[in-house]
């Protein structure tokens, strides 16, 4: 196209699942150029997460969150250690609060071992208090392969990959338009840079709806509705004494307000679930603290007062609204939209940091005729 520089590919947005399909495509012998809006990589969602590596356990059967989920987390324990980057295999509790909610783990296991996760275990109240003595419930499951990940240092590997691939990641380029031609797709960015893409992989997070609205070519009736579900978190001052993760039984629209670590045993706890305007909503109301005590106070009866402070909120990039189903992961590729070249990825929240790696390979094997 006149005036543009032409790329094999161009991935845009350079968070963890950005740089994952990066990688992936540019292992496979592709060109690869990453666009990011910010001025460094990882710092939307990839930034603002519990940074757990999920087991599959609550995902629908046959659904690309349970199947890239149960993938990405092998394949993610596996390059972790492969490349030394900080992470644990701790485990966590998924417990019961109440008798009432015993039936909804029972659903739980029956569900996991649909999505391929067979090492759930059922344990009494005397079983889980021997290995949490401070947690209060009725029964709870022990999913052993649940862990945490630095998913800093986890994307900085990926950056590496891609790098020693001879691809590319170009900070502070925003993406403002993009127009499809059957040949390639042109890309226009803030700055006027002009590129020519044979292949585009919108991977923008947040912003993913919003860009591919901005496609000229692209039937807008292939772009999901955008919702923004907040989640804030509140860290705990002292140290935690719990060695898993502790998790509630699932809410509708999350996971609940759990109990999360990190690599230095620093408790957290969040996301809760806040239906919001804008994705730029990210303060952390200390008033939602009173909700927080009480929620984990159900499995944490010991919590004492005043130990809660404000953290930092995340922002989840949903596809459905408060009072909808849940959507699955949408990566919608030539064979939905009928685009050749171009992959849009939307609703990529909870398990994308789990299933980062397997939606890479997910996305190269979509484009490997384009």
């Amino acid at each position: 196209m006149d005036g543009a520089e032409c790329v094999d590919c161009v991935v845009i947005g350079a968070g963890v699942v950005g740089l994952a399909v990066a990688r992936a495509l540019a292992l496979a012998g592709r060109e690869v150029m990453v666009l990011e809006s910010a001025s460094a990589i990882g710092t939307g969602i990839s930034s603002r997460n519990s940074e757990v590596i999920h087991a599959g356990i609550y995902y629908p059967s046959g659904s690309l969150k349970a199947r890239l989920c149960v993938q990405g987390k092998a394949m993610l324990y596996a390059y972790c250690a492969e490349r030394g980057i900080g992470h644990r295999r701790c485990g966590k509790l998924i417990v019961a609060t109440a008798p009432a909610q015993q039936h909804r783990l029972a659903a739980l296991v029956e569900q996991a071992k649909a999505n391929g996760v067979d090492d759930l275990r059922w344990l009494t109240a005397e079983q889980a208090r021997a290995l949490e003595p401070q947690l209060h419930c009725h029964a709870a499951i022990l999913s052993p392969s649940t862990g945490i990940v630095d998913s800093h240092a986890l994307m900085l590997s990926l950056q590496g990959d891609l790098e020693n691939a001879s691809g590319l990641v170009a900070l502070n380029t925003p993406v403002v338009s993009m127009v499809w031609t059957p040949s390639a797709t042109l890309l226009i960015a803030q700055d006027g840079t002009r590129l020519s893409a044979r292949s585009v992989v919108n991977a923008a997070g947040l912003s993913s709806p919003a860009l591919a609205l901005r496609c000229q070519g692209l039937d807008a009736a292939h772009v999901p509705r955008t919702a923004w579900a907040k989640g804030s978190y509140f860290t705990l001052t002292g140290r935690a004494p719990f060695s898993h993760l502790i998790y509630p039984v699932p809410q509708a629209a999350g996971l609940g307000v759990h109990l999360t670590l990190d690599l230095g045993g620093q408790a957290r706890f969040g996301p809760d679930v806040q239906w919001v305007d804008s994705a730029d909503d990210l303060q952390v109301d200390p008033a939602r603290a009173p909700g927080f005590y009480a929620d984990i106070r159900s499995y944490w009866p010991a919590l004492p007062d005043g130990a809660l402070q404000s953290g930092y909120a995340g922002m989840r990039p949903k596809i459905h609204g408060p009072d909808e189903p849940v959507r699955d992961f949408l990566i919608q590729g030539p064979a939905d939209h009928g685009l050749a070249g171009l992959v849009n990825l939307f609703g990529i929240e909870s398990p994308g940091l789990t299933s980062a790696l397997a939606i890479g390979e997910h996305v190269r094997a979509m484009l490997a005729a384009h």
